[in-house]
């Protein structure tokens, strides 16, 4: 559906480029041109972020729609909490407040609570199409039991009212997914979400929270990701010979309007399955 193309990594929001040395990442620059060339695509995108080989190179051009986010974790969480800005302290109170409580998912069954939440905030809010339903199970199988999965959910008068789910490697925990029904966003449920995959990952000697990507033109995420005590970092794609492709599409384009606005009137049941078949082609 997106034409031929390469990806550098595909469903990813930054891959690094792998080289011990300005020569070797030439060396493997170089091959991936030719390898795009002989395969006579239409593109090729490397996700590295920020990268001096890359930015120097005439042949790739550098697009830049994204931000990344990082918090520093500490094994003190209330180190942690003095940093939060005191808006999002406020918020995390109010949240616990009033009844709002977070569970850590450990049955299989309850990652389908959270495929919901996700299939209505994909469709509903972003009007983007969705991974298929045995995505989540077959991360909860591969995972899970190892411990580097993590499913925490929020649950207010006994519904299930937003999710995250984490995944671990090393020191280094990262934000996979998060959804919420929006109907229940005054009680603060993202903000207690957040706080505590925070004081868990802290408790278990992890360093860093990866926040992941956020559009740059997406104000209101921008700013809830700096309230996290976040570092917060350009992450430009490369592209070869010019920029193409969904990635590149800004958020408040004309192009972009049309198709989200188009799914969104989508019936959840019908966004579900199409979504399946949609998604593999947005990698």
């Amino acid at each position: 559906l997106t034409g031929p193309h390469l990806v550098a990594l595909p469903f990813s929001d930054h891959c690094s480029l792998l080289a011990e040395d300005d020569d070797s990442a030439n060396n493997l620059l170089d091959q991936a041109v030719r390898l795009a060339q002989q395969k006579c695509v239409r593109y090729l995108e490397l996700r590295t972020g920020a990268n001096d080989v890359l930015k120097k190179r005439t042949d790739f051009a550098e697009n830049n729609l994204y931000t990344c986010w990082t918090t520093p974790l500490d094994s003190d969480p209330g180190i942690i909490w003095s940093r939060l800005s005191k808006p999002v302290r406020n918020k995390i109170r109010k949240s616990h407040r009033l009844g709002v409580r977070i569970r850590f998912a450990q049955r299989r069954e309850e990652m389908l609570e959270y495929y919901r939440l996700h299939l209505r905030t994909r469709t509903k809010k972003h009007g983007m199409p969705t991974q298929p339903q045995q995505y989540f199970l077959d991360l909860w199988d591969t995972f899970a039991a190892s411990g580097n999965l993590q499913l925490l959910l929020a649950d207010h008068e006994g519904i299930t009212i937003a999710g995250s789910v984490l995944i671990t490697s090393g020191t280094t925990a990262r934000f996979l997914y998060g959804a919420s029904d929006e109907r229940y966003l005054e009680l603060a449920p993202n903000d207690l979400l957040t706080w505590q995959a925070i004081t868990w990952c802290c408790s278990n000697g992890l360093q860093t929270l990866v926040h992941g990507r956020t559009a740059r033109v997406n104000k209101g995420l921008m700013q809830f990701n700096r309230n996290w005590a976040t570092i917060e970092k350009p992450l430009p794609y490369f592209y070869y010979p010019c920029v193409a492709g969904l990635a590149s599409t800004s958020e408040d384009s004309l192009k972009y309007h049309l198709l989200t606005s188009c799914w969104k009137r989508l019936p959840l049941q019908v966004a579900g399955p199409l979504g399946g078949y949609f998604y593999k082609h947005l990698g």
